[in-house]
């Protein structure tokens, strides 16, 4: 049994058999082959070898002509590795002892003879692990092709396990067959976990480096509440997490009494629990959720993973239908959030790519660098708006003039309906994302033109602390309760209230229980949500006080570090609602 520590980014707890998708780009196939087909298998090992020998005496001729023998060379001490007798040994002990197939094999040897080369001091030697990389990738190639298995064709229950995942292969894995996945890199708050929670898979990013070590097949635990992955687990341990699955399905039995009650204080104080929703799809969760609307509409789907640009009938289909589906309750969308870790073919490709993407050219930025997309979505909202109580929202707003220019753009397609003789909604409400310090800092004339604001923690926690929300080696600094945002946030709700218009969050921070007395506490009554997280939260709501809450904020501004803030506030809702923190 082996344990690793990643991030836990999406609750809940998933045992399984591992599908492994190597960093190379392709997968690692199940491990072990049946007693009566290793002849067969050796016979594959035998071709592939040829073939990769054949490849690389073609490339040392070929270069060796037109550049000079001493670059052919290269690939002679290529060949040579691959013939290497003790290799080869090794190999075919694995297929025919252990019963390997071909694929592991040989990721197996020559994952350790990497290994070797990458630790010795000579800066020359290591580089030799490359040349490693170069012979496993050709054996790989012709083993199993240069396909990489689509994630959405899973045709089994498993666990999946990467280097990586982009937020559009997360969005297009199968929930029926995923039953929570693991990557070595990443951080909290990207993409790619926001959809995770959408999706309700578990799932644990930045665990580092551990693919050479697990092969397909093997029995996996992921802990999304603990960030904890557990490899080939003992009995012992098989039985507590089924045992935690167990009162996993019992609290969320208790809380589904409370669908139809209101997220009420004990002092009587109502608090609005929107949901946050990436799909269509997942309008039900939110029904199921006694959701009271939509506060944040993610409309990035729509692009994501897809070969061509959606027309304004494409999205003016789906809001269409998540407004029939929500059965009038309001639906705040938000216009393309694209960029950063969210990145669609054709849209906002740059000659050169960015060297800080989440600083460049995404969100309100993109969409006025390409007015035609804007217009699209903006006259497929307003069409929409037609249906339903429906509000839009600009994100990453950081100054006036961007604010302007998309109520002007806004302004004119409106003049455009009226010439079609195209209904639409003329008291649309128009809101914005809080989500960097500067609108913050400029909120009082903000609000001065806005119907709502949305404060979006996950990007407002990045930009205050300098911290890539995405990046696993700076996961320690990204923190919710740092005492720098819970002063914006609080900045925030004061300067919304004195401007008389609604405040809402919509942050990941939002549907975490330990925060929500502090929210409360700073003054907010509007919080939007994954739909997993509104059991919960309506829980802690029906279960404290406003005094409660107020209490906890004026404690939480007394304390200088996040670690102090998060353990107090642990301890609170621990103490409040103990059954929501086993």
């Amino acid at each position: 049994m082996r344990i690793l520590q990643g991030i836990a980014v999406s609750q809940g707890v998933a045992i399984g058999e591992a599908v492994v998708i190597d960093d190379k780009g392709y997968r690692i196939p199940r491990r072990f082959i049946a007693r009566g087909a290793v002849d067969a298998e050796m016979s594959r090992l035998e071709a592939a070898f040829a073939a990769v020998g054949a490849q690389i005496e073609q490339s040392r001729v070929e270069i060796a002509g037109e550049i000079g023998q001493q670059y052919g060379a290269i690939f002679s001490a290529h060949l040579q590795m691959l013939q290497d007798a003790k290799l080869r040994t090794e190999i075919d002990h694995l297929v025919k002892q252990r019963h390997y197939s071909a694929e592991y094999a040989v990721t197996r040897a020559l994952g350790k003879y990497s290994k070797f080369f990458e630790q010795l001091p000579n800066a020359y030697l290591r580089e030799r692990a490359n040349d490693v990389h170069d012979i496993e990738r050709r054996l790989m190639t012709q083993l199993i092709g240069n396909r990489r298995e689509a994630l959405e064709e899973i045709k089994s229950p498993a666990v999946v396990l990467a280097n990586n995942l982009t937020p559009s292969e997360t969005a297009n894995l199968n929930r029926e067959m995923v039953l929570g996945f693991v990557t070595e890199v990443g951080g909290p708050g990207g993409h790619t976990a926001i959809v995770a929670e959408a999706l309700e898979i578990p799932a644990v990013v930045g665990v580092g480096d551990f693919l050479n070590d697990i092969s397909g097949g093997d029995l996996v635990i992921i802990d999304g509440d603990q960030g904890r992955v557990i490899f080939n687990p003992d009995d012992e341990t098989i039985a507590r997490y089924e045992q935690e699955v167990e009162e996993h399905r019992s609290l969320a039995a208790r809380l589904d009494l409370l669908r139809d009650l209101p997220a009420e204080l004990l002092s009587g104080e109502h608090i609005n629990l929107y949901a946050n929703i990436e799909f269509p799809h997942e309008v039900d969760a939110c029904q199921q959720r006694g959701a009271e609307g939509i506060g944040l509409y993610r409309t990035e789907f729509l692009y994501l993973g897809q070969d061509q640009e959606p027309t304004e009938e494409d999205h003016y289909q789906v809001y269409a239908k998540v407004v029939q589906d929500m059965g009038g309750s309001p639906i705040v969308i938000r216009t393309l959030d694209l960029g950063a870790d969210k990145i669609a073919r054709g849209v906002g490709e740059s000659r050169v790519a960015e060297s800080n993407p989440f600083l460049g050219l995404r969100s309100i930025r993109l969409s006025l660098r390409n007015i035609s997309l804007f217009r699209t979505q903006l006259r497929a909202i307003l069409r929409a708006s037609m249906l339903g109580e429906i509000h839009v929202m600009f994100p990453l707003v950081s100054t006036l003039h961007e604010l302007r220019q998309a109520k002007m753009l806004l302004t004119d397609i409106m003049e455009d309906l009226d010439e079609e003789g195209i209904p639409y909604d003329r008291n649309l409400k128009i809101g914005m994302m809080v989500e960097v310090p500067s609108s913050v800092i400029m909120l009082d004339h903000f609000a001065k033109e806005v119907d709502f604001i949305s404060i979006g923690t996950n990007d407002l926690v990045q930009y205050t602390l300098a911290v890539d929300r995405s990046n696993k080696e700076v996961a320690a600094l990204y923190n919710n309760c740092d005492p720098a945002v819970l002063r914006l946030i609080e900045m925030t709700v004061r300067l919304a209230k004195e401007a008389d218009i609604k405040t809402t969050l919509c942050g990941q921070m939002g549907g975490n229980p330990i925060y929500a007395m502090l929210l409360i506490g700073l003054g907010l009554r509007s919080l939007s949500i994954t739909p997993s997280a509104i059991p919960e939260i309506k829980k802690v709501c029906r279960s404290v006080s406003l005094a409660q809450c107020e209490e906890v904020a004026r404690r939480v501004r007394e304390m200088e570090n996040a670690r102090e803030i998060k353990r107090y506030l642990r301890e609170e809702v621990r103490r409040a609602v103990p059954e929501l923190l086993m």
